[in-house]
């Protein structure tokens, strides 16, 4: 059976909202939960990309679920101190954290004013930053000089037991790619046949481990209602491939965006009114064969739908 898990959007609510709100999600019945990492939002009416890495801290330690984070190192992070971050995760809860890793998109990366490299290049650039990130979590001394350069850096403070380093993927060719070094796989809803060619990319190249879901939502009283606050908050998001990669302000973004009709973002997010409808997806999406699904409900506030998925939906969930 799936676990089912609650999606931190820092780049939609202040961080100590989001806290409150994973908080009262543990309480209604969600049984793990992940956290995006961001530097800005995909809208400016988002408003918000709050530290994931200080927020993780204190929602490990306000809950008992166990926390993912979509990370990128490479540009805006060096690895040396994502490793450290996860080490110490890792060392205060143990058994509780992973963190996939990512390519990134421009719209984080740029900030550090260095060169925003091609796909390749970026590809690339990861599978350094996992093998750094490996050594470090092993005890090694690490030094490395390549797409990333590393000098003799060693982490004083691990876990017994690494926390798993998942591949996050959108495509079935980067799943694929992701078999050869993840200790699991994380993609976003897309429809039913894509997610199918990315579960079976993976397991079909050899893929370990657990394969995560992300699912963008949204639910209101009214289907009205529930349209709207997709198309407010998420009609930035409808783009995929290289555009979500390559944009690089909040801004940009809004403006590619500004005539994107409500139906066009149905694409992307699952919309409706109707409770059952939503565990129906959701039901589908377990039968891929994903072990853990992360709801994410594209809206700000959050209270009422964390109640109605807990007392409606999950109990719906096969």
């Amino acid at each position: 059976m799936a676990t089912y898990g609650f999606h931190s959007s820092h780049e939609q609510i202040h961080p100590a909202e989001l806290l409150k709100a994973v908080t009262r999600a543990e309480q209604a019945g969600f049984a793990a939960a992940m956290s995006s990492d961001h530097f800005s939002p995909w809208s400016e009416r988002q408003g918000h990309s709050g530290f994931a890495w200080s927020w993780l801290g204190a929602a490990l330690q306000a809950t008992e679920l166990p926390f993912g984070v979509v990370n990128a190192p490479g540009q805006r992070y060096h690895p040396a101190i994502i490793a450290q971050a996860i080490g110490t995760l890792g060392a205060m809860f143990p058994g509780r954290f992973w963190a996939a890793l990512g390519s990134g998109e421009a719209s984080n990366e740029h900030i550090t004013g260095d060169r925003w490299p091609r796909k390749d290049v970026r590809t690339a650039r990861l599978r350094e930053c996992v093998d750094v990130i490996r050594a470090l979590l092993a005890g090694e001394e690490v030094s490395h000089d390549g797409l990333v350069t590393v000098d003799r850096a060693r982490l004083w403070t691990r876990p017994d037991v690494p926390p798993k380093l998942v591949g996050a993927a959108v495509s079935a060719q980067t799943a694929g790619w992701c078999a050869e070094w993840a200790d699991g796989l994380i993609t976003v809803n897309r429809p039913i046949e894509t997610l199918r060619e990315v579960v079976e990319a993976y397991r079909g190249a050899g893929g370990r481990g657990k394969i995560a879901l992300q699912v963008h939502l949204s639910w209101a009283e009214s289907e009205q209602e529930a349209l709207a606050i997709a198309h407010d908050q998420w009609r930035s998001n409808v783009f995929g491939p290289p555009v979500s990669w390559d944009l690089d302000t909040a801004e940009l973004f809004d403006a590619v965006s500004a005539d994107v009709p409500p139906s066009r973002v149905t694409e992307s997010v699952n919309v409706s009114a109707d409770l059952g409808r939503h565990a129906a997806w959701i039901n589908d999406y377990a039968e891929l064969g994903f072990d853990e699904i992360y709801l994410h409900h594209v809206g700000q506030e959050q209270s009422a739908y964390i109640d109605a998925f807990g007392a409606k939906v999950l109990p719906q969930l096969r």
